[in-house]
């Protein structure tokens, strides 16, 4: 099924708003805008966001989320609402689609179950009016242990693209996008969620930081005190603003996995996931895939980046890959030299040395994630990765011990 269709869950537990998630995850075209445990906060980002299907979690005490139902039933009549509960019985049932549910769904979540409420939730928007909106895509460029060249890579994908992007900076306590830049940004997403209610595409533009015609920044504040208002609900309308107007948001995120940095992968369609050759960014990265598969991410949505890549490291990526039990998407050469260059100067590599080796790689995982990115000038040299390591039986040792 093709048809996109956007939800919201409202869910009291974490366990049952995980498992909602990663049901839809199996479901192509599904996305989810928003989630929450508070019925008043959630309600606003319905009204905002106009979602297909609101999904409710009943407790063990449900009546004031029936009413909630009633509340959207009678309010978004376009909007279908499913409620889901761990207790199945005739009654809630009953009660369930008296407050207005079009559907029920049985937690835990079975499979065939599921893709019978999908469908039929398809059906019933398939013959909504629909205002179509404009979605950009979403990429999130990665890594839960710092020292791996995110930035770097973050800034490089996103000056590689040649349609209106913009450059997101959720480190909000050290952001330094501006820098590798070259650019003073004078306002930040804190003033665009202070603002965020009363946007406009003139207030969105001042508050943003132009780079080149296709390319601005939102930075990170530049006061401590300012990062500390900005909440994970703020993300997710920060990046519904940002994705409406522009073709390619790419979110250069923390490495950490707190409610801010995982609200901007939630709403991610593409996460590369950059590690170096070495044994605790590997292990990390093993780690960060551990921990996307519980948060139910769909695996295809992942992507594993090697920056860094140089033959003197004794690693085989057909190792990594092994052990990580993902394929390498893409990797960028060592060059220390020149990639420390481009970043003093404050100029991105695929515009100030598009010819050199290491633009040439990052444009490639450009073009691979995004549309409307021009072809590298010349195909690197790749001469047989797996005879450039020697200590294999060492290696896998160290691996193994690291797991």
């Amino acid at each position: 099924m093709s048809q996109q269709l956007t939800f919201v869950i409202l869910s009291a537990g974490m366990e049952s708003f995980r498992e909602l998630r990663a049901a839809l995850a199996t479901q192509e075209g599904a996305r989810v805008l928003v989630g929450g445990d508070d019925a008043e906060q959630v309600y606003p980002e319905i009204e905002r966001l106009a979602p297909n299907a609101v999904v409710i979690a009943l407790g063990a005490e449900p009546e004031a989320s029936l009413r909630f139902v009633e509340r959207l039933a009678r309010e978004f009549p376009r909007t279908a609402v499913i409620c889901a509960a761990r207790d199945s019985s005739p009654d809630t049932i009953l009660r369930s689609i008296r407050a207005g549910a079009r559907e029920f769904l049985r937690l835990p979540v079975r499979p065939e179950e599921f893709a019978t409420v999908y469908q039929r939730t398809a059906e019933f928007c398939a013959v909504q009016p629909e205002t179509p909106k404009k979605r950009g895509r979403v990429i999130s460029v990665f890594s839960s242990k710092g020292g791996t060249g995110t930035t770097f890579v973050a800034t490089n994908v996103a000056a590689a693209i040649s349609q209106p992007t913009v450059l997101l900076d959720l480190n909000l306590q050290a952001g330094d996008l501006g820098l590798f830049l070259g650019v003073e940004p004078k306002f930040s997403i804190a003033d665009l969620v202070e603002n965020r209610e009363r946007v406009d595409d003139t207030l969105l533009r001042s508050y943003l930081t132009p780079h080149t015609s296709n390319l601005s920044l939102l930075a990170a504040p530049r006061e401590a005190d300012s990062a500390d208002d900005i909440e994970a609900e703020h993300v997710f309308q920060v990046l519904e603003i940002l994705r409406e107007r522009f073709e390619y948001v790419v979110v250069d995120p923390q490495h950490t996995f707190d409610s801010i940095t995982l609200a901007a992968l939630d709403q991610s369609d593409e996460i590369l996931l950059v590690l170096t050759l070495d044994i605790p960014a590997i292990r990390s990265t093993q780690r960060a895939l551990q921990i996307f598969d519980r948060l139910g991410y769909p695996r295809h949505k992942l992507h594993v980046v090697v920056n860094r890549f140089s033959k003197q490291i004794d690693l085989d990526l057909r190792q990594v890959e092994r052990f990580l039990g993902e394929r390498v998407a893409g990797y960028v050469q060592s060059d220390y030299r020149t990639a420390v260059n481009s970043i003093n100067l404050g100029q991105p590599l695929v515009t100030s040395e598009p010819q050199s080796k290491i633009a040439t790689e990052l444009r490639q995982i450009a073009a691979r994630f995004c549309g409307g990115v021009q072809p590298a000038p010349a195909e690197p040299r790749r001469r047989g990765l797996g005879s450039f390591f020697k200590k294999e039986k060492a290696v896998n040792s160290q691996l193994s011990a690291a797991s």
